[in-house]
């Protein structure tokens, strides 16, 4: 069995229990080094840990890999949802495999900000620019997005210097293609405090530095009116 698994924004205790069952169950936990510290607590002792980075993600995968196939009980941990920014994570996991794999959701780091900040996630466009290949489409949504008057949670893409796009460059990025640089703009880089860790307009965030650990989230001019009935006894 193989399984991979959302293991929320970096706090043990935004972990499905679904997952948790899962994690107690395996006989290994395999994932990126800074994950598998959040869930260590969880991890049985009798259980292999596999731990990679960027660089020997692929060797590693073939082992946990080889271990599925050998009858073992394999859990793949990923940070918040598999499917928001890991998808390109679970392909290589699948690659390795050589099939589909089961997935178990996990709460994310833009749920977090959304329920902290209070936008509504049906007035709001998520965008993960945390992936590898060209950025230039999702840049280009993340414009149309704002022109058409909604909120923007964007996680950033850190990673070096010379591919990075971090919220600053994002900023810059906006008012070069005509958004609007007052736009109220705020960096969350610590979701389990209930206050931004920064905010300001979006020209004031285009000379802000933060760390990798950041999502950001741009408010639109104009929220949508509600559309809730009138409270009873109000004056049309």
């Amino acid at each position: 069995m193989i399984i991979c698994i959302g293991a929320g924004p970096g706090d043990i205790g935004y972990l499905p229990r679904r997952s948790a069952e899962l994690l107690a169950n395996a006989d290994v936990v395999a994932g990126f080094n800074a994950v598998v510290d959040v869930v260590r607590p969880l991890i049985p002792e009798r259980a292999e840990v596999i731990q990679m980075g960027y660089r020997d993600q692929v060797a590693q995968l073939d082992r946990v890999a080889a271990l599925h196939h050998a009858g073992k009980r394999c859990v793949v941990v990923f940070m918040g949802d598999i499917h928001f920014s890991g998808f390109q994570y679970l392909e290589r996991v699948e690659r390795a495999c050589g099939h589909p794999v089961e997935t178990m959701p996990g709460i994310t780091s833009a749920q977090v900000l959304a329920s902290r900040a209070k936008v509504c996630f049906d007035e709001t466009s998520f965008i993960t620019l945390h992936r590898r290949g060209d950025l230039t489409p999702f840049k280009r949504h993340l414009v149309h997005v704002l022109q058409d008057e909604r909120n923007a949670i964007v996680i950033p893409c850190p990673w070096d210097e010379a591919r990075s796009f971090m919220p600053w460059h994002i900023a810059a990025y906006l008012m070069e293609n005509g958004i609007d640089p007052t736009l109220k703009t705020e960096v969350w880089e610590n979701l389990t405090r209930n206050e931004a860790e920064w905010h300001g307009t979006l020209a004031e965030c285009a000379e802000h530095r933060c760390s990798d650990m950041s999502i950001m989230l741009i408010r639109c001019k104009t929220p949508m009116a509600s559309q809730i009935e009138p409270p009873p006894g109000a004056v049309a």
